[in-house]
């Protein structure tokens, strides 16, 4: 069995996890509203500004969210107190042991999120997000497993980027430029979906689900270009919310880390060659995964794996090109 941390830090992260997750609901400036867009139901704040009504999107619908936020409208405890217990609660899953960000990475990740960048739909995808299933599935990672990468991973839907009809506040690109980051060039001049900071090497890219060609699209919502890449849109389906602990905590999106473990084993098979460092890494870690999610969510795991490979005899070869140098993980996945 993977190392654990301790179930007071497991019930810690998850407190500091609903704390975040609740305080986006507690400050609507106006009414909620539910609206439906192709079938499904996206709720928003609704308030004016002189004679204009504006919309800031909250969340897409759920059994319990119009609820919760009623019942958070009626919560009257100060917001510097419950701010207080957030970042009492990230000293103690510090001094559990748990992963932190240094403070750049750390504090361009805040200022991501209150943006606006997760909540419109952006998902951490990469090292990151490997990273932060420590709180999610109780982990204690090692150095080795989680070496720093200076590179963050942003992916979102095109199609739900422009269904919002909501853009991060302040722009992206001004908060990408307030901690010195310049866009890289591109094929496509004018279009940029790399950002390097001009000092050091942190990178910050930005990508979408490829639906045909791969290649540059917008991303209205968080007002960048990204890169299209083929299944990311498998990744990044239904992902769920992630908290790092920082400061008084950071309130993120990850994927699901079925869909993670999986994706790893695609994209292990799929890089060039020359990137071998790279493919080992993805199967070192969807290695870690599969074996946390075979004791722990064994059925969520089946349901991914099957998903995957009924997408084609692509999929089900790069799969299997994969684990036949993973003969451990092989025999794991048959036995579900």
């Amino acid at each position: 069995m993977p190392p654990r941390h301790s179930a007071l830090a497991h019930a810690a992260y998850h407190d500091l996890l609903r704390s975040l997750r609740d305080e986006g609901l507690r400050d609507l400036r106006g009414t909620p509203t539910r609206v439906e867009r192709n079938g499904r139901g996206y709720w928003y704040d609704s308030f004016r500004v002189g004679s204009e009504v504006r919309k800031r999107y909250i969340g897409e619908d759920g059994p319990d969210l119009a609820a919760r936020m009623e019942a958070l409208r009626q919560d009257r405890a100060p917001a510097e107190q419950r701010r207080r217990e957030r970042s009492r609660l990230v000293r103690l899953l510090r001094a559990e042991g748990f992963l932190g960000l240094d403070p750049t990475s750390g504090s361009l990740m805040a200022a991501l999120s209150a943006a606006g960048v997760f909540r419109l739909g952006g998902t951490v995808v990469g090292t990151h997000a490997f990273r932060l299933y420590e709180g999610e599935l109780n982990l204690r990672l090692s150095l080795e497993q989680t070496a720093q990468t200076d590179d963050l991973d942003i992916a979102s839907f095109e199609r739900l980027s422009l269904a919002l009809e909501d853009a991060a506040a302040p722009p992206v690109q001004q908060v990408l430029a307030d901690f010195d980051f310049a866009p890289a060039p591109s094929l496509e001049p004018g279009r940029a979906w790399r950002w390097r900071q001009t000092q050091g090497n942190a990178l910050v890219e930005f990508l979408t689900p490829a639906f045909g060609e791969e290649g540059l699209r917008d991303l209205p919502a968080l007002g960048v270009q990204a890169q299209a890449l083929h299944h990311l849109n498998y990744l990044i389906a239904e992902p769920i919310l992630a908290a790092i602990p920082y400061r008084s905590g950071v309130l993120v999106q990850v994927p699901r880390p079925e869909r993670f473990a999986i994706h790893k084993l695609i994209v292990a098979d799929r890089r060039r060659s020359d990137d071998r460092m790279k493919s080992a890494k993805d199967r070192a870690q969807a290695a870690f995964l599969i074996a946390t999610l075979v004791q722990d969510r064994p059925d969520d795991l089946a349901e991914a794996l099957e998903d995957a490979r009924s997408r084609g005899p692509r999929w089900r070869d790069r799969i299997e090109a994969s684990l036949s140098r993973m003969p451990d993980t092989a025999a794991q996945l048959a036995s579900l």
